[in-house]
């Protein structure tokens, strides 16, 4: 990333018109605003914000979930219910609690303060209702309510992580129209939100522009840059900008350090990661259970798995408590090395502890599970799912979907992929190519070239996989010409071959005897650039000393020693039962001769 800052900070869709309104702003709120200062003289604002044209708020409204709450008449509407006390006291627990309040508040004569409502909109934020509170919003200017600076950043801040950080700025502009002064507080909400959608230049050159106008940043304005850089892979530059935080006078907290951590786990440097952590803790701050949890998928990731342990074992006698994150950690860990009762054994502790499993938790079970001898499990923690609440995603579907292909069933992957269809969830790449192996692994190629044309129908461009999967089922299927058909489709769709798509097409010919066919493709995967690998070696070699052609296989084993690849046990193997099976004996038996003790010794 080039982090050196423009002369002008644009938003994409702000009226230019709208300039004026921006500086008549600056101009009213301190003398030390200059309208002619560059860095932030094109921000451009919409005087007025259309919330309901932004987020389909009309559709809010009527939604089951808050209109019951807009009418006295509703049977919700309680007529005990104290919204003075209750806001006063804050005692509302739950989101039905605070629409209700919320509606009885409107109707009450005269309007509770404005600051009753921004508690009640607060505790929404806290809950990430975003759409809600600015469809309350909404209504609350319908019924005459004067916002503060407090209300505007709240709405700003919901705009903000519903990815509409322009029109955070057109509320800004609100805030100006109002003849009111933001706060640090708003501030830093839009840097946040320009970090969010990945425009951390913006968000510096929004920093630069208010520190010059007298604006203190916070130790959080500088964790939210160091975060936004981390979110866009710039390791380096975020642990740079660290660095300038502790020169200006700010010690970098723990939010911070544990954005990098992440990132640095992410790079797989865990060295890295482990050596900031230890400088974080000897600096006497305390780490979080997301500090831990980059660290210890970080250590896993890379099959540390004694290094994790005793991170996991620190973290707790820190008294610090893992999380369904930290325990999904474990689940996934234990499934990828296919410890499925360990994994097991985490879930059924986490039950008992009364913490409630989420979607990332339940895909990695059922994938650990669908590669063990208790894949029919599958199914059954599908169940519990829904019976949860908890709605499958894609990711779960195309598991399912796989497992039951690899195990033959595919008429049941089918029923799976209609089904999620019908819970509007759309299967994507990996779903249609795990359905299309599942054909071809049944030998069923018309099944699996109408997959291949819907995949196509359906905006999914089949990918190097999708032929590469096609091609091995026409080449077991003995349909050689097929395969070579779909070989030829792909330079026409954008996609080269490689190494795969070329070993596959090899081992094809070479089991329908085309040997010369099968030489002539290797060729030509080397003159297009493509390296043949140790097992597109290994197929060719094999072709030719199972049909008797020994010259061809014992010049493939010369170019092959000439070449990167050594020969390995694989390749003296067939090269010796060749010769063997063509009455060499006395070759075979100096070849074998000529390995070392040992070392490389044939499976023959």
């Amino acid at each position: 990333m080039n982090m050196t800052l423009s002369s002008s900070f644009e938003l994409e869709g702000i009226p230019i018109q709208q300039k004026r309104l921006f500086m008549r702003g600056l101009s009213i709120l301190s003398n030390t605003w200059s309208a002619t200062s560059s860095g932030f003289k094109t921000l451009y604002f919409q005087p007025h914000l259309q919330i309901g044209i932004i987020v389909q708020s009309q559709q809010l409204l009527s939604s089951s979930s808050l209109a019951c709450f807009y009418s006295p008449s509703s049977s919700n509407w309680r007529k005990d219910f104290s919204p003075r006390d209750i806001c006063k006291d804050g005692s509302y627990t739950n989101f039905d609690n605070v629409l209700a309040c919320f509606n009885q508040m409107l109707h009450m004569n005269p309007l509770p303060s404005v600051d009753q409502f921004n508690n009640l909109l607060s505790f929404l934020v806290k809950t990430k209702r975003y759409d809600t509170v600015i469809s309350l919003y909404k209504r609350m200017e319908l019924f005459g309510v004067s916002s503060s600076v407090y209300t505007l950043t709240i709405l700003m801040n919901c705009l903000c992580h519903s990815h509409h950080v322009k029109y955070g700025f057109s509320v800004l502009g609100k805030i100006f129209k109002f003849g009111l002064r933001p706060s640090i507080v708003t501030f830093n909400t839009l840097i946040n939100g320009l970090c969010i959608e990945g425009r951390v230049v913006q968000a510096v050159e929004l920093l630069d522009y208010i520190v010059v106008r007298g604006y203190q940043p916070t130790v959080y304005t500088h964790s939210m840059i160091v975060n936004g850089l981390c979110k866009t892979e710039e390791t380096s530059v975020a642990i740079g900008w660290m660095k300038k935080m502790v020169e200006r006078g700010f010690e970098p907290e723990v939010v911070a350090y544990s954005a990098v951590i992440d990132r640095l786990c992410k790079d797989r440097l865990v060295s890295e990661a482990r050596e900031l952590f230890d400088q974080m803790t000897s600096s006497g701050i305390l780490p979080t259970v997301v500090t831990y949890n980059s660290l210890i998928y970080g250590m896993y990731n890379l099959g540390q798995w004694k290094q994790a342990s005793c991170l996991f074992k620190e973290m707790t006698e820190r008294g610090i408590k893992p999380d369904v994150y930290t325990l999904s950690i474990l689940v996934d860990a234990f499934c990828n090395e296919g410890k499925v009762l360990e994994a097991l054994g985490v879930f059924g502790k986490m039950i008992q502890k009364g913490m409630e499993p989420d979607i990332v938790m339940y895909s990695s079970l059922i994938h650990g599970l669908s590669k063990s001898s208790l894949w029919k499990e599958c199914l059954t923690f599908y169940d519990e799912m829904l019976n949860r609440n908890i709605e499958p995603d894609v990711v779960t579907f195309s598991i399912l979907v796989d497992v039951f292909c690899k195990k033959g069933m595919v008429s049941v992957a089918q029923g799976i992929i209609n089904l999620m269809i019908q819970r509007g969830i759309k299967p994507n790449a990996v779903t249609y190519n795990s359905l299309l192996d599942g054909y071809c692994l049944q030998n069923q190629m018309d099944e699996a070239r109408k997959v291949f044309g819907v995949m196509l129908n359906s905006g999914y461009e089949p990918d190097i996989l999708s032929y590469n999967i096609l091609i091995k089922g026409y080449c077991k299927s003995a349909a050689i010409d097929e395969a070579q058909k779909v070989f030829n489709e792909m330079p026409h769709r954008g996609l080269t071959p490689n190494s795969v798509t070329y070993t596959t097409l090899i081992s094809g010919l070479c089991q329908a005897g085309s040997l010369q066919s099968a030489e002539d493709l290797f060729t030509a995967m080397c003159s297009r650039g493509m390296s043949p690998d140790i097992i597109t070696y290994s197929t060719l070699l094999d072709g030719f000393c199972k049909h008797g052609r020994l010259d061809k296989g014992l010049a493939l084993f010369e170019s092959m020693k000439k070449s990167r690849f050594k020969p390995n046990k694989v390749i003296y193997s067939i090269l010796i039962d060749g010769m063997c099976k063509a009455g060499k004996f006395e070759e075979a038996k100096e070849l074998f001769s000529s390995l070392s003790d040992g070392e490389l010794q044939p499976n023959i």
